[in-house]
């Protein structure tokens, strides 16, 4: 990562996106609480109520539950239940406990692995954030994104738990975030609320694409400075200068993701969420393999392991979970789901659907109607919940990922 004082900051300077500041140093704080300090704190948290839960004997899921919030401090110098540290004192809540735990059982993740890919290594900080001014960190096993969320989507995350629960009971398959965790880390009179989710990317597995796509076309392209990253995120009418013919699938994965998105949409018009994209990862095979060539270790790179979570892959999220592992070759796959573009060049294609905590408030109201007094309104991002269902559904089905009537021959 280019430090912020190789971007151009001076000496004092800091760089601002929301609550998130990077001063000349390359020092990221959030609500005034440093990276290193958050982590610290994060891991701590987890590993204390992750353990103290495991203890509790398992049971269903109660309506209850959903509203539980525990909470657990942690001054600097131990106390009777928690562990000194360096870190200034904090208070660790953890929301509806029982629930999560649910839900990371359904995906098969058992509270050892949780707790030894969340809090036996450093977390690792991402380097590219969004508009958002949120954190983002990634674990180092690649399983899991810890995000910072503001108040209002932690608040919309909690009234949404019950209906995620049953949405999930149902079914699976699905490309929404899978939810593993909300937590809040309270220190220095600032609340730091976090949510640990699936990995979409994982980062073993180079992007040579990366596309955050709405559907709509409004200003839907990547900024000047964006295209200047080493790994730009480009938008809607980027993809469609660019990949002009769209991403071909065989048949019967087009039918599978297209029934999974169709589903999703449903979901998300159903709870009136709106303003989430799909994010979209393209691993090129044929211009992997000219790198590796091309590189000094001779192509010898690291394989990314196959992921613990069920149903985790981009691939097991269309088509299931065990079903899906003892057909794929991991080795081949990695995971991704198989494509080719218009020039026929191999790839492999890591989806999900991000930014689900956004409900058609009043304040999205107004910024459609503004947005549409200078533009065509059908085109405009921000809209109400069944018309961005649709749109965004077309613009998956029709100009992203299109269908070939031929099996793609994929096994190397």
């Amino acid at each position: 990562m280019p430090s912020p004082t190789a971007q151009g900051l001076g000496p004092g300077q800091e760089k601002k996106i929301g609550h998130r500041r990077v001063d000349a140093s390359g020092e990221t704080t959030y609500k005034k609480t440093t990276s290193s300090a958050l982590k610290g704190a994060i891991q701590l948290g987890i590993g204390y109520t992750v353990g103290n839960l495991s203890s509790k004997p398992e049971r269903d899921v109660l309506m209850q539950d959903f509203y539980v919030v525990e909470s657990i401090f942690f001054p600097s110098e131990g106390s009777n239940l928690t562990p000194a540290h360096h870190y200034p004192d904090f208070r660790f809540k953890t929301y509806a406990p029982v629930a999560f735990r649910y839900f990371r059982e359904l995906f098969g993740i058992r509270p050892d692995d949780y707790l030894y890919s969340l809090c036996n290594e450093p977390l690792i900080e991402l380097s590219n954030p969004g508009a958002s001014g949120s954190i983002f960190y990634v674990t180092r096993d690649d399983e899991f994104i810890i995000k910072t969320v503001n108040a209002k989507e932690a608040e919309f995350l909690q009234k949404l738990l019950p209906g995620y629960y049953m949405n999930l009971n149902q079914n699976l398959r699905t490309l929404l975030p899978k939810f593993f965790g909300l937590y809040c880390v309270q220190s220095g009179g600032k609340n730091i609320r976090i949510v640990v989710m699936n990995n979409v990317l994982p980062r073993a597995v180079r992007m040579h694409l990366k596309f955050d796509l709405k559907g709509s076309t409004y200003k839907r392209h990547a900024s000047k400075k964006e295209r200047e990253k080493s790994n730009p995120t480009f938008k809607d009418l980027d993809f469609i200068s660019d990949v002009p013919e769209g991403l071909t699938l065989d048949q019967d994965t087009y039918s599978a993701l297209l029934k999974t998105l169709q589903r999703d949409c449903l979901v998300l018009e159903s709870f009136k969420i709106m303003d989430y994209s799909l994010l979209l990862g393209v691993h090129n095979l044929g211009l992997a393999v000219r790198e590796s060539q091309g590189s000094p270790a001779g192509g010898d790179e690291k394989k990314p392991q196959a992921q613990r979570a069920l149903y985790s892959t981009a691939m097991e999220s269309i088509q299931g979970g065990k079903a899906c592992r003892d057909t794929l070759d991991h080795d081949a796959t990695m995971g991704g789901i198989p494509a080719v573009d218009g020039k026929g060049e191999r790839l492999l294609l890591f989806i999900g659907i991000i930014d689900i905590l956004q409900s058609y408030r009043l304040i999205k109201k107004l910024e459609h109607s503004w947005k549409s007094l200078i533009s065509d309104g059908d085109t405009v991002s921000v809209h109400r919940p069944s018309f961005y269902a649709d749109r965004f559904y077309k613009f998956c089905s029709t100009t992203v990922f299109r269908k070939i009537y031929i099996h793609l021959g994929w096994s190397h």
